[in-house]
């Protein structure tokens, strides 16, 4: 049953928050990295979802406290009917400038052919992709930077409109333990907040080994 559920777009410290909130609710987090993992149910999935054809959420999410980061936080308003006791987490970096420099040099480049990013995510991923893109960000290309920031702009405003503020945890990259423990009335970890997934992890961990490990598993 989930707890929280992120509409934060991917590169909005969504590896980070996935650690801080198994931590704060001792359980899973379903995230991108995840669907490595389940490559077989999640991307035919969500793909269908994303057409129109929403699944039963709970059969798809079941042991799961909280989900963050694409492709769930793609659906987080039909995820927020589906499970009207959680939170909503807004993750969002400084500006679209900084986001947009930190997808260009990871995601994007991990999805820049079908060809790539089916190695690593199974033979539904590019569509899956192309698809969630089209869901949040509508028609703008991703070469053109101006249009994609106008849709950036119009996804954070469709958010604050479709979910009331007191489901809404705004959560700027940086903010620590504090917003999501007074959200979830939960106390503060004795532990440091964690930071995860800088530039250079994304590439390696997830273009680098995932590929790797596909290509064994398939040899």
């Amino acid at each position: 049953m989930l707890r929280v559920i992120g509409a934060g777009l991917p590169r909005t410290g969504t590896m980070t928050l996935k650690n801080a909130l198994e931590t704060l609710l001792d359980a899973p987090c379903h995230h991108m990295a995840e669907v490595f993992g389940r490559t077989e149910t999640d991307p035919p999935a969500f793909l269908a979802a994303a057409r129109g054809d929403l699944p039963d959420w709970e059969e798809l999410l079941g042991g799961y406290a909280a989900a963050v980061d694409w492709p769930g936080s793609a659906f987080y308003a039909e995820l927020a009917e589906a499970y009207p006791d959680a939170i909503v987490v807004l993750s969002r970096r400084d500006s679209f400038e900084t986001w947009w420099k930190s997808a260009n040099n990871t995601i994007f480049q991990a999805f820049e052919s079908p060809e790539k990013s089916a190695e690593f995510g199974g033979p539904d991923w590019p569509a899956m992709i192309d698809a969630l893109w089209e869901k949040t960000f509508g028609d703008a290309d991703r070469s053109e930077p101006a249009a994609v920031k106008a849709a950036y702009d119009r996804y954070h405003e469709r958010v604050r409109a479709t979910i009331p503020a007191n489901r809404l945890v705004e959560f700027e990259t940086g903010a620590g333990w504090g917003p999501l423990c007074a959200a979830l009335d939960l106390p503060v970890p004795e532990t440091p907040f964690p930071h995860l997934n800088s530039t250079a992890d994304f590439n390696k961990q997830t273009i680098d080994e995932v590929v790797a490990k596909n290509r064994a598993d398939k040899a």
